[in-house]
């Protein structure tokens, strides 16, 4: 497995491969990032090339939020790609990816990514979507795999693909959970123990709020202000818990397919999770 740092360097290594799967990753990684690694092998075969970044991407991390303590574990985190398959990790500098300030960002449409998520962290997916755009057009991958823990993320990205008619197939992941149910995430690692035990409270939330949905309860404000409400209860600093269509994000209709997404801090740590039902 080859580490680069440079984008000259990548595009000279991958010159000649055209089957390409991506997987962009900011480290610190666990086995949620390399079950997407591994899903890239299966998906590109022994003649493909799986691609990994590594980037902490300052463009989507607000100033009151934790950039600078975001864990960095190269070594640690090259070792991991390497044993799930990995051909190429590409570890840029800053300043190798923005050897200017970035003028130019990919501002996602509104109606889907200035809720949520994007309403509680403005400009959160205009850094999203400049750093995979240009991220793309370094690797230009056939296959690019995201997890749907960030469930929004992964459909903004999607319709970002599809309204710039870039040649890449999505792929999303499965949520990978601990044996105990908490979404795996490399912001865990902020949690004490028993914060970790307490983190299960958000995934069980969820559930709760799929099962009153399917049990007949159509009032969705209700149900999710007494989501929010019951968190709060336990010690949680919820931002939203709100039931939605999979396919839009928009209000919840009998019928189709929903999606429960939450986001809360527990402590100094802010968790998400989603469930789909």
């Amino acid at each position: 497995m080859q580490i680069i740092h440079t984008i000259s360097e990548l595009r000279l290594a991958l010159a000649g491969h055209s089957s390409r799967a991506f997987v962009p990753t900011m480290g610190s990684l666990h086995d949620g990032h390399l079950a997407l690694v591994r899903q890239g092998r299966a998906a590109v075969g022994a003649g493909g090339l799986v691609v990994a970044s590594i980037f902490v991407n300052r463009l989507q991390f607000a100033p009151h939020e934790d950039f600078d303590r975001y864990p960095r574990t190269l070594e640690r985190d090259a070792a991991l790609l390497a044993g799930a398959g990995c051909d190429v990790v590409f570890a840029p500098a800053e300043g190798e990816l923005y050897p200017e300030t970035q003028g130019y960002k990919i501002h996602p449409p509104s109606e889907l990514s200035d809720i949520l998520e994007g309403h509680f962290r403005p400009g959160f997916f205009i850094g999203v979507c400049t750093v995979v755009a240009k991220l793309f057009n370094i690797v230009q991958p056939s296959i690019a795999l995201f997890g749907k823990k960030d469930y929004q993320q992964l459909m903004v990205l999607r319709r970002m693909v599809a309204q710039l008619a870039l040649p890449i197939e999505i792929i999303a992941g499965e949520t990978q959970r601990s044996a105990e149910g908490l979404a795996l995430s490399s912001r865990n690692a902020y949690l004490s123990e028993a914060e970790r035990i307490e983190a299960l409270r958000l995934s069980q939330t969820l559930r709760a709020l799929i099962a009153r949905w399917q049990a007949g309860e159509r009032d969705v404000a209700k149900l999710e202000a007494e989501a929010i409400q019951q968190l709060r209860a336990h010690g949680w600093q919820p931002d939203y818990v709100a039931l939605r269509r999979q396919h839009d994000l928009g209000a919840p209709l009998e019928g189709q397919p929903l999606v429960a997404l939450a986001a809360a801090k527990l402590g100094a740590t802010r968790l998400i999770d989603n469930l789909e039902a």
